[in-house]
């Protein structure tokens, strides 16, 4: 299958936010089926009790309540997203929860006002932030020397599984701002990381990283 070109480069946030200004409302059912992807990536993630972990490009807050579960009992999530339409509704399955260890930051992942010294990072679906060296830089800053940070995502099957590639061109279509890097969504992430690995998940066209803070 021939891949799209395209180059790296800082998304356009009016493109983006445009994009999630529409899918707000309807974004939980759209996300239903890459939950597994969800839980598996957050059942990865090394934090302690009581910890702080940054959930960047949070949406919604699909997130927060199993990170909560690992973070028992007294930790805290801080939720990052440029969109105020899923902001607003993060901010609702919150209040509605009783959440009280939810944080939320309206500001692009290079630009949030982050605490410092969190204990872990999680990227789900965040291909955008991942392939902005600036916001990966930003967001690494802040968090504490041996921090675990998951990443999950789309990218590129082998050729030849012209289905799953079929799968991951649509799903980027409507996700992200540009299709560069598919092939290794990650590279940006290793080269910040140290002890970074890499895999496939049970669905072809999804990748599963980590890695710790230097």
């Amino acid at each position: 299958m021939p891949f799209p070109p395209g180059r790296d480069r800082r998304p356009d946030d009016s493109v983006s936010l445009a994009q999630y200004r529409r899918r707000a409302a309807r974004y939980d059912l759209e996300l239903m089926p890459f939950e597994p992807m969800r839980r598996e990536a957050i059942a990865l993630l090394d934090v302690p009790a009581g910890g702080t972990v940054f959930d960047i490009g949070c949406g919604t807050g699909l997130s927060f309540e199993p990170l909560l579960r690992r973070l028992a009992p007294h930790g805290r999530v801080v939720g990052v997203d440029p969109s105020p339409e899923m902001l607003a509704l993060a901010r609702e399955r919150a209040r509605r929860q009783g959440w009280q260890g939810v944080e939320l930051l309206q500001a692009a992942a290079a630009s949030a006002l982050l605490p410092q010294g969190a204990d872990a990072a999680l990227f789900h679906f965040t291909h955008d932030v991942l392939r902005d060296a600036a916001a990966l830089d930003h967001v690494l800053a802040h968090l504490r020397p041996g921090a675990h940070v998951v990443a999950c995502g789309l990218q590129w099957a082998p050729f030849w599984l012209l289905p799953a590639n079929l799968f991951v061109l649509g799903a980027a279509l409507y996700s992200v701002s540009s299709l560069a890097g598919l092939e290794q969504p990650w590279t940006l992430l290793a080269k910040r990381l140290q002890s970074f690995e890499v895999r496939p998940m049970f669905w072809p066209g999804i990748y599963l990283a980590q890695g710790r803070v230097g």
